[in-house]
């Protein structure tokens, strides 16, 4: 007899001989004296007995019990109905890749009212759990639980962030029959990717603007959650669905100071290289150079120099002055402010009086800018990277990026807060770099948008 049961993360598999085509799955576990996998290979599995006509007993999931009942019916865009048969068609596996503002959670809602399972959705911050819960309420009269913030319990839907996810995941694994990932792309990376890899959820939903990762781990997202199944970029979006946009890049010089200190640090950081032969290729050739570093005191003092070049290109003082005249000329838009480095959010907040998000923001100062900024109590905001993804910023028209314009998903997180359409007006964003150094070749390589 074959028989298939779940136990923290993993399937175990009692059988008294095991086919060909599960070899590659599944090792045996000489304690239990039964073979064992990761809960991911589970529709893959049954597929394989099904296959060879061939019984199991299956004990694998204990699902959530619901109740389903929608308030009302989800209207779509052309666009979302493809994304949803695509997805279907792919047998309810795969990521779909659309612009921030046109609709993701939407498609996911309607794929729950399609499939009306028990469902786990999982997400990166708490606020974006809030989101989730004021969208789900908007459309489904159904029990919500939540997995984060200090809140653990499980409904049939359920909200976590990845954090959490992450840490429950041996004990959710088997509750639900469809897994959604939300900004996808932070699913591959060590950790996280756990809770796919421990989840027996059979179908399973990414959903992203932006999937690729300088590390390439995003590769990996086609065994966690499955391919790409519909894509379309900023681009191809007509006018109605998106704000109309403008991208402006404004170059600034480095003080002769600056310069001179840019210059130093770049320079003992290309020594090192030299001396080692090294090649950067690719991100991960940086990390070792990282991972040296912690033994290798000359290594760290490499990417000390690179560092503080960096800091130095980033927050030339220049860049103020730009920053200063282009407030003045939106004096009354929705402007957001986003730079690399906390300690010059604090001295641009300072300065310039104005409201900060940073992650040492506590939740209610948090929940207080964001709530002034949506009534147009505030009109201009300053964040080190905490609303690239996910925040809901609808009425924010102009977007500043002082710093930090190095990969693509970053720069399109950031153009994306200011797309969704705000009554025929044009939205612009600001990209300040700064010439003769790095992160001006940094802002040519970004591809097509």
């Amino acid at each position: 007899m074959n028989v298939l049961t779940y136990d923290r993360g993993t399937l175990i598999l009692k059988t008294d001989f095991l086919i060909s085509d599960l070899l590659n799955i599944f090792r045996f576990d000489e304690r239990i004296n039964a073979y064992r996998c990761y809960a991911y290979h589970y529709s893959r599995v049954l597929k394989i007995f099904e296959k060879i006509d061939l019984e199991i007993e299956d004990n694998v999931l204990d699902l959530v019990k619901c109740n389903w009942n929608i308030r009302k019916n989800i209207s779509l865009r052309g666009y979302q109905s493809e994304a949803i048969d695509a997805w279907f068609k792919n047998d309810c596996k795969g990521i779909i890749v659309l612009p921030t503002g046109t609709g993701k959670t939407r498609i996911a809602l309607a794929i729950l009212s399609k499939l009306m399972e028990p469902t786990l959705i999982v997400v990166p911050t708490i606020e974006l759990m809030k989101q989730w819960y004021n969208k789900i309420q908007a459309f489904f009269n159904v029990p919500i639980g939540f997995y984060g913030g200090g809140k653990k319990n499980i409904r049939c839907i359920t909200i976590a962030t990845y954090d959490s996810a992450y840490i429950n995941i041996e004990f959710l694994g088997n509750k639900f029959k469809l897994i959604v990932f939300d900004e996808v792309h932070h699913l591959p990376s060590p950790g996280y990717r756990q809770i796919a890899e421990m989840s027996a959820a059979p179908y399973r939903l990414g959903l992203t603007a932006t999937p690729e990762r300088e590390d390439n781990l995003h590769l990996d997202l086609n065994t966690l959650v499955g391919e790409i199944v519909y894509s379309r970029r900023v681009s191809e979006f007509p006018r109605k669905y998106l704000a109309e946009y403008r991208i402006e890049t404004i170059r600034v010089k480095l003080s002769e100071e600056e310069r001179k200190l840019y210059l130093e640090n770049m320079e003992k950081y290309r020594r090192y290289l030299e001396k080692h032969n090294l090649r950067l290729r690719s991100i991960r050739d940086f990390e070792k150079i990282i991972m040296k570093s912690g033994l290798d005191r000359e290594a760290r003092e490499a990417i000390l120099a690179w560092h503080n070049a960096r800091k130095i290109a980033f927050n030339a003082v220049a860049k103020i002055d730009i920053l200063k005249e282009i407030l003045s000329k939106h004096r009354g838009d929705r402007i957001l402010i986003f730079t690399e480095n906390n300690e010059v959010v604090r001295k641009i907040s300072t300065n310039l009086l104005i409201p900060e998000i940073s992650y040492k923001t506590d939740d209610k100062e948090r929940e207080k800018i964001l709530s002034g900024f949506k009534k147009g109590l505030i009109n201009v905001i300053i964040t080190s990277r905490v609303l690239e993804e996910g925040i809901d910023v609808p009425d924010a028209n102009v977007a500043i990026i002082l710093s930090g314009t190095g990969s693509k998903r970053e720069f399109i997180q950031r153009l994306g807060r200011i797309l969704r359409p705000k009554d025929g007006k044009q939205a612009v964003l600001y990209e300040i770099i700064t010439s003769g150094t790095k992160e001006i070749r940094v802002s040519r390589r970004r591809r097509k948008i």
